[in-house]
């Protein structure tokens, strides 16, 4: 019994030195997407999730190659260009009569912008008759052909894009390379994973943070579900893990709530964490933060036929696309989000993302608001804001028509902010260490607003010339402020100190912070 207890007292110890442990950020990016640095919240404080607003048609689908189903797109900026891939197919719910089903290939559009698009000729496969196309790839993996620029510095130069790819006589995912993004071949005539079930846009890049390749895919468990797996060199690939999830219910305030008094609704219908069934995974390191991985799944749900299903566009042709299978009218699909820090535990937001809208014809079928995977830097709409990032989203799916792909926009960090109203709230991190002389925030407060920072030590205790009362209102709308206290923005001779941030929020959003070195 002595021994039992001295073993549980030890691992207690053990527990409070790690629960203790500062988390090192050093001069990264911390986005507040989730709960990794929060330590608690009061007042009217919340992390709040932010919705990407609809702009303009991309383009619309409407070659006799691409057809309505267009659903996994990639998009990335490569030097000056920003590339496009998309799928090319038709299926007709009407036996024909509006047009007639089509195989599946893939298609590639490219921008200067991000926001007007062309469809090159590129004259490298034919169809029916003519290489007068945008045909980017046509045979083993064009259900779904996802391509990414490898930034692996040692990645060769003929395999300076990667892309893997599902369909063909074997079952699983094949690996290509190309040289220039347009010309593509196989790395092996065989699939290099084949633990899964693939149908869905299954993706891979290079993990700068970690010095390998990762790749997300389809399968199912419990519905459809995410598995992952991690390479050296993009053909042999670990075992395929499903990911563990977490699903951000209430944060930050764990101390104020009983958990006993607290029902999970989540764990009771998804043993596995997961909020809802997850089409397609779109994951990606963070580009201005690469130690986190952000998602943006689509959900899959089926509600059957209620009343609302009337309401929704187009009843009549929901019922002729319900007449081999029910769940081609009833399913619904939206955007989602959700982030890592260690690449399989996910934290996921159960709200939507991105919400098909108010519409009356092009949405609210299954199939519409798939996001594309990857995000990019735009010019605004307005001529004296700093650029935005920019995704594209399907409307249209499975339609008599060709699809439409349009552009959305969100403030560049825009995904979750710490939010209060006017009279106020905070946040207090989990001890952290940085490295730098500066603190700035990416912060939007209204005229009356304001964001301000304390700086305690490890314990909660306040630093002198830190204090709440010594920082100077921050109030305006910046990518990046830097925090002044009492005159003084000089933090050096706290780099590698454990502290903490005390942040208070008035009718303000802070979606990041940074210690950096400035002169």
């Amino acid at each position: 019994m002595n021994r039992l207890l001295t073993l549980i007292t030890l691992w207690s110890l053990n527990a409070l030195v790690l629960a203790a442990e500062p988390v090192r950020i050093g001069s990264r990016r911390e986005l507040l997407v989730d709960e990794g640095l929060v330590e608690r919240m009061a007042g009217r404080a919340e992390l709040r999730l932010h919705a990407p607003t609809p702009r303009e048609v991309a383009f619309e689908t409407n070659e006799a190659w691409e057809g309505n189903s267009t659903n996994y797109v990639t998009v990335f900026q490569d030097g000056d260009k920003y590339r496009m891939y998309y799928r090319g197919s038709h299926f007709s719910y009407l036996g024909g009569k509006d047009r007639p089903n089509t195989r599946d290939v893939y298609c590639y559009a490219e921008s200067s912008d991000g926001i007007r698009w062309t469809k090159p000729e590129l004259a490298l496969f034919d169809w029916n008759g003519s290489k007068q196309n945008n045909i980017v790839w046509d045979g083993v993996g064009s259900h779904a052909f996802v391509p990414f620029r490898d930034t692996n510095p040692h990645c060769s130069a003929d395999a300076k894009y990667k892309a893997l790819g599902v369909g063909g006589k074997t079952h699983g995912l094949y690996a290509f390379k190309s040289a220039d993004a347009i010309h593509w071949e196989l790395m092996h005539p065989e699939p290099v994973i084949t633990k899964g079930a693939f149908d869905s846009q299954n993706l891979a890049f290079w993990d700068s943070e970690r010095g390998e390749y990762r790749e997300y895919h389809r399968d199912f468990r419990e519905g459809r579900d995410i598995r992952t797996s991690s390479s050296q060199d993009f053909r042999k690939w670990t075992e395929p893990e499903f990911l563990s999830y977490s699903a951000i219910v209430d944060p930050g305030r764990r101390d104020e709530r009983n958990p006993a008094d607290v029902k999970d609704p989540v764990a009771e219908k998804y043993p596995s964490g997961r909020v809802s069934e997850l089409y397609t995974n779109q994951i990606a390191p963070y580009y201005r933060a690469p130690h986190l991985l952000l998602g943006f799944p689509t959900r899959y749900i089926d509600r059957g036929w209620t009343e609302s299903v009337k309401a929704l566009p187009r009843y009549e042709y929901r019922q002729a696309r319900a007449k081999d299978s029910r769940r081609e009218g009833t399913a619904l699909t939206d955007g989602m989000f959700m982030v890592s820090r260690d690449r399989e535990q996910f934290s996921v937001w159960p709200e939507s993302f991105l919400r098909p809208g108010l519409r009356t014809r092009d949405s609210w079928f299954y199939g519409d608001a798939y996001q594309n995977w990857g995000l990019v830097e735009t010019r605004p709409d307005i001529d004296d804001a700093p650029p935005e990032l920019s995704l594209y989203v399907t409307e249209r799916t499975m339609q008599e028509t060709g699809g439409v792909l349009r552009r959305y926009s969100l403030r560049i960090d825009g995904f979750v902010s710490l939010h209060a109203p006017l009279v106020g709230g905070e946040l207090v991190t989990r001890p952290l260490t940085f490295t730098g002389n500066q603190l700035s925030l990416n912060v939007s407060t209204s005229a009356a607003g304001s964001v301000r920072v304390e700086i305690q030590d490890a314990g909660g205790q306040l630093l002198p010339g830190f204090a709440m009362a010594d920082c100077q209102d921050v109030y305006g709308d910046d990518l990046d402020r830097t925090v002044v206290w009492s005159g003084n923005s000089d933090l050096a001779k706290l780099a590698g100190v454990p502290v903490r941030l005390r942040i208070e929020v008035k009718d303000a959003d802070l979606y990041s912070f940074q210690f950096c070195t400035r002169p």
